[in-house]
């Protein structure tokens, strides 16, 4: 206990949390959770507590915990070479070898891939990458990225402007000029109720093209988005979107940055998003699920069009100025390998379908009816239920109320961990990939009994 006391004194007194209210924290009006172990889709804190994950740390430990095979992969690395660059054509077999493995998964357009660390640098390195590519095309003009509000892309200064959530902006300066918004595919939130979902995409389109055209169709370099909203409310995209938005895109000379990097690998029950969807990027990123956490790595994965475009810019210009130390890493790359082999071995991209599937019919079966719960949507092993005061006319519950993590913390008490998404009364789900039905029925239940508790006493 000694121990446990001290560690949490540290933790308070010198542990600079991320997405925390640093404040509360300090002063011990808010717990700590010191995890020690895991395995399957549990882990371990070091009060003994043994809590199903259905969140899979940050939706990426989509192997599971406790998988030896990376582990061992990651020491072997260690011992044999720790570190190396990938600058001027350096590059170790494992770096070589998960290129390789990433582009063989990937959508036949894709070309190339460039390492980096998490998701945040690697649209970094993709506004970077626009940004030259239309340089060296002589369209010096053609600059700003549309994002979506709703958007999750990071939180860095281009990555923090590119994400569409008050949180990430507030009191930071952001966004920043190049960086604008256009509507989230929210058909749930939609404003006319009538509309149906192709009618929604349509309207989604329209504003799309109508802020290409004020802005200048010749200022507009790229369009980021995920294939499924992420942290954003984990919203599937409603009937035809993608198909819409892409046709304004093409229209316009725009190019596509699908961010997958939770989509990516598997989650949807596809190995990309852009494949279960019908998305042609120019560029694809990656991250969670390339080593599912078990070390720090992302990538930029560029298709062949692109990739010649960058090819001529070295020719006329030098060497491309762009690169990270640790791009490439070594360990970060011998996981990922060791990871992609389990996701294939397990069969993990056809449990994510499978599974995924009675997950989201289970939800609505057992909750869908419920006063409180406006709707149940998700895709593949991705979920969200979303609370509403008033389920016919779809009124939302003052935010004051924190509902959502009502429900989260009540969950919690039952050794499920779900997470409360900002920016609303929605509780995600997104478990490991090797989740079972038998575990699926524990997450419902357990949220089942939750809900229950926080609508009494409301």
């Amino acid at each position: 206990m000694l121990k446990n006391n001290q560690l949490d004194a540290w933790d308070r007194d010198h542990f600079f949390h991320s997405s925390t209210h640093l404040a509360q924290f300090a002063r011990g009006e808010l717990p700590n959770r010191v995890i020690t172990g895991g395995e399957g889709v549990y882990i371990r804190d070091r009060d003994g507590n043994r809590l199903l994950d259905a969140f899979a740390g940050l939706y990426c430990v989509n192997v599971g915990y406790g998988r030896t095979e990376i582990a061992d992969a990651i020491s072997q690395q260690a011992h044999e070479l720790a570190y190396y660059h990938s600058y001027v054509g350096h590059g170790t077999e494992a770096s070589i070898t998960l290129a390789k493995m990433i582009v063989d998964r990937a959508p036949d357009n894709m070309s190339r891939v460039y390492f980096g660390q998490s998701g945040s640098d690697a649209n970094e390195t993709n506004v970077k990458l626009v940004w030259y590519y239309n340089n060296v095309r002589g369209r010096p003009q053609k600059k700003k990225i549309i994002s979506r509000w709703r958007g999750y892309h990071g939180s860095g200064l281009m990555t923090g402007s590119l994400t569409g959530l008050e949180l990430f902006h507030n009191k930071f300066d952001l966004p920043l000029a190049q960086v604008i918004h256009t509507e989230a595919p929210y058909y749930f939130r939609r404003k006319d109720r009538a509309m149906s979902e192709e009618e929604f995409s349509a309207d989604c389109a329209l504003a799309l093209e109508k802020l290409i055209e004020s802005e200048g169709p010749d200022t507009i370099a790229a369009f980021i988005g995920e294939p499924v909203l992420g942290t954003g409310g984990i919203v599937p995209p409603p009937a035809g979107y993608w198909d819409a938005i892409q046709a304004v895109l093409e229209k316009y000379d725009i190019l596509l940055i699908a961010d997958e990097v939770v989509t990516g690998f598997g989650r949807l029950g596809s190995m990309f998003g852009s494949e279960h969807y019908g998305i042609r990027p120019d560029i694809i990123t990656i991250a969670k699920g390339l080593t599912s956490a078990y070390a720090p790595l992302s990538g930029s994965i560029v298709s062949a069009d692109f990739w010649n475009v960058l090819e001529q810019g070295t020719d006329e210009l030098g060497p491309i100025g762009h690169g990270w130390t640790y791009s490439a890493h070594p360990i970060g790359a011998a996981a990922g390998v060791a990871n992609l082999k389990l996701v294939d071995d397990l069969g993990l991209v056809t449990n994510a379908r499978d599974t995924g599937a009675y997950f989201n019919a289970e939800l609505v079966n057992k909750l869908g009816d419920h006063p409180i719960v406006g709707e149940v949507r998700g895709e593949g092993l991705l979920a969200a239920v979303e609370f509403v005061e008033d389920k016919e006319k779809g009124t939302l519950f003052d935010p004051s109320k924190k509902v959502g993590p009502a429900v989260a913390a009540a969950l919690l008490k039952k050794n499920v961990i779900a997470r409360a998404m900002p920016q609303g009364d929605i509780l995600g789900f997104a478990p490991p990939l090797c989740i079972t039905r038998e575990e699926v029925d524990i997450v419902i239940s357990a949220v089942a009994e939750a809900i229950g508790e926080v609508s009494a006493g409301l």
